[in-house]
């Protein structure tokens, strides 16, 4: 009779809710080192595809149950990886889900990323951007920890917007190499921004 009744809640489909709470078990696993990037992208591709509980729980099954999350981390997969603007510009922003680690290339072009609007799928994020003999210019929010640890080279890499934030917030660390180029980080807060 067990088996019966477990096996009928295993075809149960799976809510809206049961998706939400899974993904976040993913993200903290994810966060604290217990899933590599490529791990994290295909079960939160399965997460989301799942219909029912059976197909739900071989994504968690292996993972601790979930921490607290902060506002800025979603549901969903990332928009992008990468962005690059040569001989021209490009520009990501909006609402947009940035992954774990990305890259930006400015190379005779530029280029602005704004992170103002958008929401992070780990509480730590790598930002490389590279300007040669270019420029771009990166806005984060400012309830969001960050590191600049870049190097300019016959060319600029700011560092303004290095700052600390309550513990728990999200933490974005950019680098990279700005030569015979620039990159620029500023703060702000969240608000009307043009879309990627």
């Amino acid at each position: 009779m067990t088996d019966q009744v477990g096996r009928s809640d295993d075809l149960l489909r799976v809510s809206d809710d049961e998706r939400d709470r899974a993904a976040e078990q993913v993200r903290d696993a994810f966060a604290t080192g217990r899933l590599t990037s490529v791990e994290l992208d295909h079960r939160i591709g399965e997460i989301f595809q799942a219909t029912s509980r059976a197909e739900l729980e071989p994504a968690i099954r292996d993972l601790p149950s979930p921490g607290r999350r902060g506002a800025h981390l979603p549901d969903h997969r990332p928009t992008s990886r990468f962005a690059t603007g040569a001989f021209g510009g490009f520009v990501r922003a909006g609402e947009w889900t940035v992954p774990p680690r990305f890259t930006s290339w400015s190379m005779f072009g530029g280029g602005r990323l704004d992170l103002r609007n958008a929401r992070f799928v780990s509480r730590e994020t790598t930002i490389t951007a590279v300007a040669l003999w270019g420029a771009t210019r990166i806005t984060v929010p400012d309830d969001v920890e960050v590191h600049v640890r870049g190097v300019g080279l016959f060319g600029l890499f700011g560092k303004r917007a290095a700052c600390q934030a309550e513990h728990g917030a999200p933490v974005i660390t950019i680098r990279g190499l700005a030569l015979f180029g620039v990159i620029v980080t500023r703060s702000g807060p969240a608000g009307n921004n043009m879309q990627r």
